[in-house]
């Protein structure tokens, strides 16, 4: 990923992955013979596997992309987004040279991706994911809830993927190249839109 300034980078590990924790589902891009394959599979991060954690998750068996690996692939998480009007910007009175933009966070994991298809392990990526998405619920679903032959039956349709990370890159696109005066006005503006959406990248600005 080329990124065309550098105020936009994000290079903490914990603010990478706070990110990937809170949007789980990813964009999994893997290159094969010329051609692409995108799947959107949530992934769990394992912080303690690898020099720059593992990505774990599952597919379905019928799904062509593990046939494939190895393969080295691109995992992308999408943060919170919004669409930023020039009309907010103070600066717009003085000239009019403004023009609308797009704020954004988001992670790119890169890595080496694998497949799986060891019931035990298996059976462990379906407790962790369930175990972690289920966990602030008063009465978590877990995985012990189905019966155990309907479970195994699961099991024989899904193929497990686990992605190496060998580099994380993370960019927060928050109007870092505008002045303090017209990030205000852009902050104010998208908190104005009224919708959670604008609030939370308004969130973001502030603190960046």
């Amino acid at each position: 990923m080329t990124i065309a300034n550098r105020q936009f980078q994000v290079t903490d590990p914990a603010v990478l992955h706070a990110l990937v924790r809170s949007q789980p589902l990813a964009t999994l891009v893997v290159a094969h013979e010329g051609a692409l394959h995108v799947n959107h599979v949530p992934l769990y991060l394992d912080p303690t596997r690898g020099p720059h954690g593992t990505l774990v998750g599952h597919v379905g068996r019928g799904n062509g992309v593990w046939p494939l690996l190895p393969q080295h692939a691109v995992a992308v998480f999408h943060g919170p987004q919004a669409y930023v009007s020039p009309s907010w910007y103070p600066s717009k009175a003085i000239d009019g040279n403004q023009v609308p933009t797009w704020n954004y966070a988001t992670v790119h994991a890169h890595g080496s991706l694998h497949a799986f298809d060891d019931a035990t392990r298996l059976r462990a990526v379906l407790h962790t994911l369930s175990e972690h998405h289920e966990a602030h619920r008063p009465h978590p679903w877990r995985i012990d809830d189905a019966p155990p032959d309907y479970i195994d039956k699961l099991l024989g349709a899904i193929v497990g993927v686990e992605l190496a990370v060998e580099r994380w890159e993370g960019v927060w696109k928050m109007s870092q190249n505008r002045s303090d005066a017209d990030r205000a006005g852009a902050v104010q503006g998208l908190l104005d839109e009224g919708t959670a959406r604008a609030a939370e990248v308004a969130g973001l600005m502030r603190c960046g």
